[in-house]
């Protein structure tokens, strides 16, 4: 038996959550994070399943990029306490806020846990403008993403409204998390929320056939995923599929999901898997048995196409880091947002489909390693801010960027030397448009729950709930530490006439969704 420590760090108690010291360690080639709460005894838990995974993802750890506007005052273990401070060491890529707790189904997997919190949550639109403010006041970037989440947001009747003022704070990308079940009813809803200026729609979509739904959202609504996409496509808005992964419900439906989104390539613009997270209720035992890790994702995509996409594709979101650092570089600022999450927490890839249906992965044709490599090189020569550096900089990689490329083997409606110079070289940034086209994202993102919880990674997300005492709060602490608190704290009192007020509108939206 082979033992041997990676790194010490902090973790959760999952019975008390107590912030506890924890170690992530390798054993005979898989990877564990283990601690001991002194009341609730000894955790030890899967971190990640293979080794050869875990290292390649080292490979790709990301400069911290902080923000300069961050709390300086620390109390207590992080993440205690958590509104964005001097601890923590990445941007916000995106932005969160809840805009409801309510929803119109009852999903057990759901970490929202709206159905059974007891509160109604539903921030006004002045308190919403106010969190907007907050996360656009990010300094020396401010958030250029906004997600509205819950509960389901489209329960409420101003969401519209709400995308409006979206785009009146400045953001320059706004999504909904939504399980579609507005979007089918409701053919106009896409259009008017395309038309506020809403780019995606992040779409809870856990499989192609009914039973899935059955058992992870206690209703058979497979049919009204198929209605939303459909009113999504013909107002042209843009939607990013979200399977939640739980083990022996429709993690045999990975490469079916990959499929169909490619079949309506026109209108998904990628898949975003998502492991199910486990309360601290569930026990230990069972956590093992049902767990999917990043790993085990990728393994389960190299099987399911058929090695069309095999586990050497994807690489870790950190990957991207340097593209963002090429560009700030070039535009002679620090104001580029840039994609530093910890190597760990997701993993990515693009596919493009021809015409007669061949599906190619991004790294058939394009040299990853060797492309960021160039990128890297570049970066110094280029903040020198000197002509004559940049220049000589862009002349050599011009020379050098074929050699990254396989033009052989690129998707014939695309000219990739030509794009990546108008990208990298002419700073042509609607060149992306055409990189997209026909091009699919395939993510997995693993967001933490109390057993495999690491501050390490914490410290480094890049996704962030806005909270209307002003507070920016990581996903995964959110989720973990603090939802039930603020939930609890902002509650609008039941017996108030704004809460009968909106009580009465989700028995409308009920009667509506039979």
């Amino acid at each position: 038996m082979n033992i041997t420590t990676i790194s010490k760090t902090k973790s959760l108690c999952p019975e008390c959550l107590k912030i506890l010291d924890a170690e992530v360690y390798t054993e005979n080639n898989s990877i564990y994070i283990k601690k001991t709460c002194p009341e609730h005894g000894s955790f030890n838990n899967t971190y990640w399943r293979d080794e050869t995974a875990y290292n390649k993802a080292l490979k790709y750890e990301a400069k911290p990029h902080q923000l300069t506007n961050l709390n300086q005052d620390i109390d207590g273990d992080c993440p205690s306490n958590c509104g964005l401070c001097k601890e923590h060491e990445s941007q916000t890529i995106l932005g969160l806020i809840d805009v409801t707790n309510r929803c119109n189904l009852r999903c057990p997997i759901c970490f929202a846990n709206a159905a059974t919190s007891g509160t109604l949550y539903e921030p006004s639109q002045d308190e919403i403008r106010h969190m907007l403010r907050n996360l656009r006041k990010n300094q020396p970037v401010a958030t250029p993403a906004i997600q509205y989440s819950g509960g389901e947001p489209t329960v409420r009747d101003d969401i519209v409204e709400l995308v409006k003022i979206a785009k009146e704070e400045g953001f320059t990308h706004t999504q909904i998390a939504t399980n579609g079940l507005a979007l089918a009813n409701n053919e106009n809803l896409a259009k008017e929320l395309k038309e506020a200026g809403l780019n995606t729609v992040y779409l809870q979509f856990d499989g192609i056939t009914e039973e899935p739904y059955i058992k992870t959202r206690n209703a058979n609504i497979f049919h009204k995923k198929l209605e939303a996409i459909e009113n999504c496509r013909k107002a042209k808005l843009g939607i990013v599929l979200v399977p939640t992964l739980v083990k022996g419900i429709n993690n045999d439906q990975i490469g079916k999901i990959i499929e169909f989104a490619l079949d309506n390539v026109d209108i998904i613009r990628g898949v975003n898997f998502q492991p199910v997270s486990f309360a601290g209720r569930t026990p230990s035992d069972k956590v093992e048995e049902q767990r999917i890790t990043i790993d085990d994702f990728m393994k389960n995509v190299e099987k399911q196409t058929n090695f069309n996409i095999t586990e050497d594709a994807f690489y870790s979101a950190s990957t991207v880091a340097p593209v963002s650092d090429l560009i700030a570089a070039m535009s002679g600022t620090d104001a580029e947002v840039t994609l530093t999450c910890h190597e760990h927490c997701g993993i990515g890839t693009y596919v493009f489909k021809e015409e007669d249906g061949t599906v190619i992965p991004i790294t058939d044709f394009i040299d990853v390693d060797n492309f960021i490599n160039l990128i890297e090189k570049s970066i110094p020569d280029i903040q020198k801010n000197s002509k004559i550096s940049k220049t000589k900089t862009i002349a050599r990689a011009l020379k050098e960027l074929p050699k990254t490329v396989d033009t052989k083997k690129s998707p014939s409606y695309i000219n990739i030397i030509d794009l990546l110079k108008n990208i990298f070289i002419k700073q042509d940034y609607d060149a992306l448009g055409d990189f997209h086209l026909n091009a699919l994202l395939i993510s997995c993102m693993h967001f933490m729950d109390p057993f495999n919880f690491d501050q390490k990674r914490v410290r480094r997300c890049v996704i962030h709930y806005a909270t209307p005492d002003g507070r920016v709060i990581p996903f995964c602490s959110m989720n973990n530490l603090y939802r039930e608190s603020i939930e609890d704290k902002f509650n609008i009192p039941l017996e108030s006439d704004r809460a009968k007020e909106i009580l009465a509108n989700i028995r409308k939206v009920k009667l509506e969704n039979r």
